[in-house]
């Protein structure tokens, strides 16, 4: 987590007040409890969300604030939280990613919104609001939480710009950099790489297209070497342990503000533009409190909390531009970049999905 001054109290009733009576009024009054079992009928609320994903006061300000108990459980990828929610795990809110979502919309396990009850959402970033249309194209069943891009991560005394500049993706082909780069742990972001760098959508179905990443990706592996990690990145780029590593936006703003050696560069071939967002599962047991849970989450406050604490872009264009400007000043990872058009948000594609991860299998096994 970032070592940033973190929210030391929120106590907003305004977000209480938006969430459940329409008020517009904007005090600071903890008295202001409402008690969820008499709102809803049950004060406990089930919440299924990423690790190191929220600020630390957060849930207890809203346990507080609505007379609850939230049971907040994490997990570490969407097929994860996906499995368990097919298993028959009862959650009122989940957090997953936008293709995801959209997965999770088509199979109806999906419940819709009380947008009524989510003022907050008119306060988020109207780029992601339009990211939303890709995966839930009427704003039924999500409100942002966090967004970014991936990107590269380098270090300015080994690594010129002007390099990054000429070759973008391609880098990762340049034999210079040998045994000095992270590749990601992932098959939909290395695929991502590959086909941006062949100059084809992310969200290809063209057979030949994905043999012709796989074989790029080969290619990586020969030129590179690269180590394939996930959150260990996070710490290795902050010890300038490797050179270059393919990142994620929050998770570089992070490095940038621990190792000033450290910059970050988004290829002009196009990269992906993510989001992640709350919904509300068919089966969640109380939809009532979750609904105020993610109207709350949506605040200026608790988004900008969240976001100052953790390192993702916040949702919330308030909370966005003031940690731009104030505490990620000058750290380019913290927002990402709007209106390229190459860049792309991933569709949902089971076909397309499994013969990635067959392929992304051989090319760990090759490396």
């Amino acid at each position: 987590m970032l070592n940033f001054k973190k929210l030391t109290k929120v106590v907003c009733s305004s977000v209480l007040a938006f969430s459940l009576v329409g008020c517009g009024s904007d005090t600071s009054d903890v008295e202001n409890v409402v008690d969820a079992k008499e709102m809803f009928g049950n004060d406990v609320l089930n919440v299924y969300n990423w690790g190191e994903y929220i600020s630390e006061d957060a849930i207890p300000e809203f346990e507080k604030m609505y007379n609850c108990r939230v049971n907040y459980d994490l997990f570490e990828s969407n097929e994860i939280m996906y499995t368990k929610l097919l298993g028959g795990n009862s959650y009122d809110v989940l957090v997953p990613s936008d293709y995801m979502i959209e997965r999770l919309i088509k199979e109806d396990l999906l419940q819709k919104l009380d947008l009524e009850q989510i003022p907050n959402l008119e306060k988020i970033n109207p780029q992601v609001l339009k990211m939303r249309e890709a995966y839930d194209p009427n704003g039924d069943y999500s409100v942002p939480y966090f967004w970014g891009s991936v990107g590269i991560v380098y270090n300015k005394n080994n690594v010129d710009k002007a390099v990054l500049e000429e070759k973008g993706w391609e880098v990762f082909h340049d034999t210079d950099f040998a045994g000095r780069v992270y590749g990601y742990d992932s098959q939909r972001d290395m695929f991502m790489i590959a086909l941006k760098a062949l100059g084809y959508s992310m969200n290809t179905e063209d057979h030949d297209e994905l043999d012709e990443a796989y074989a790029w990706l080969l290619e990586m592996n020969e030129a590179v070497k690269p180590a394939y990690v996930t959150d260990e990145v996070i710490d290795g780029m902050a010890n300038s342990t490797m050179d270059m590593a393919i990142m994620y936006s929050g998770d570089a703003a992070y490095v940038l503000s621990e190792n000033e050696d450290m910059a970050w560069y988004e290829p002009n071939q196009g990269t992906n533009l993510w989001s992640d967002g709350m919904v509300i599962p068919k089966n969640a047991t109380n939809p009532g409190l979750a609904n105020a849970f993610i109207n709350f989450m949506a605040s200026y406050e608790i988004t900008k909390a969240n976001s100052e604490e953790v390192g993702y872009t916040a949702s919330n264009l308030q909370a966005m531009e003031e940690l731009a400007e104030g505490e990620y000043a000058g750290n380019d990872a913290y927002t990402p970049r709007s209106g390229y058009e190459l860049d792309e948000v991933f569709n949902y594609n089971e076909k397309v999905n499994k013969e990635q991860a067959e392929l992304w299998t051989k090319v760990k096994m090759s490396n």
